[in-house]
């Protein structure tokens, strides 16, 4: 692949019109403009008034210049001395106008400074762009570890009501020996007085049978769970065998 032609023209310093020269896309002109430049402020004049992008780009590099943000020293070697600037030995550094460039003027990518994909990635995206999206990152940053402390509080709620479930269900399986016979006791001894008869031979209820009784509460609670036909017979038949056999 051919070398661009811009790129050779780098330089590890430049003087100021070198690199306005080479920001305005001039090196076909660059003698020319060496050999009739006398100052900074005899660009608009004469032969130079064709280039106004030349006069604004050295005006540019001076503003930064003076005011700090670029800089600058002699021969190459940056010693930021004020009174540089209106020596002709003035120079600034590669490096240095680079930086200031990238900084200040992010939507212009002279080839001499930036390469093929310096000069095509994000292109429209300024300063102010970059620091909101800086900005927008810190707040996720921010709302992510908020996320996850919140996550974590969950886990743990997850994790305490599990336990509890676990234990419930244990509790709920382990029922005692005690229980069960109190629970048989007391459904014996309903049937018994249902279908039993008083000292003096009167019935104590109407009904006749466990079969009558069943039948009654398959009227009055139907379909309710665990009042089925078969689960009534298995429960009352054990209720009066343990009432039948269960000490007093």
């Amino acid at each position: 692949m051919e070398k661009n032609n811009d790129s050779q023209h780098a330089k590890v310093f430049y003087r100021p019109i070198e690199a306005a020269i080479r920001w305005s896309d001039l090196m076909q002109y660059e003698t020319r403009i060496l050999h009739e430049f006398t100052g900074v402020y005899a660009l608009g004049e004469g032969p130079f008034s064709r280039w106004p992008t030349l006069t604004l780009n050295i005006e540019r590099i001076f503003d930064g210049l003076r005011n700090g943000d670029l800089p600058y020293g002699k021969s190459g070697i940056t010693c930021g001395d004020p009174t540089l600037l209106d020596n002709p030995e003035l120079t600034i550094r590669h490096v240095d106008l680079k930086a200031w460039m990238t900084r200040f003027y992010p939507d212009q990518k002279p080839e001499f400074l930036f390469d093929d994909i310096e000069r095509q990635a994000h292109l429209a995206i300024s300063s102010e762009t970059v620091q909101i999206l800086l900005v927008d990152r810190e707040a996720l940053k921010l709302r992510n570890a908020e996320m996850e402390q919140s996550l974590q509080r969950l886990k743990d709620q997850c994790r305490l009501l599990r336990k509890s479930a676990k234990s419930q269900k244990s509790d709920e399986r382990e029922i005692s020996s005690r229980s069960e016979a109190t629970y048989l006791n007391i459904v014996g001894g309903l049937l018994t007085l249902l279908l039993g008869q008083s000292p003096s031979g009167k019935n104590y209820s109407s009904f006749k049978t466990t079969d009558s009784i069943i039948s009654a509460l398959l009227a009055y609670y139907p379909g309710r769970p665990g009042l089925s036909e078969r689960t009534l017979w298995s429960k009352f038949k054990a209720a009066r065998q343990h009432i039948d056999t269960e000490p007093y």
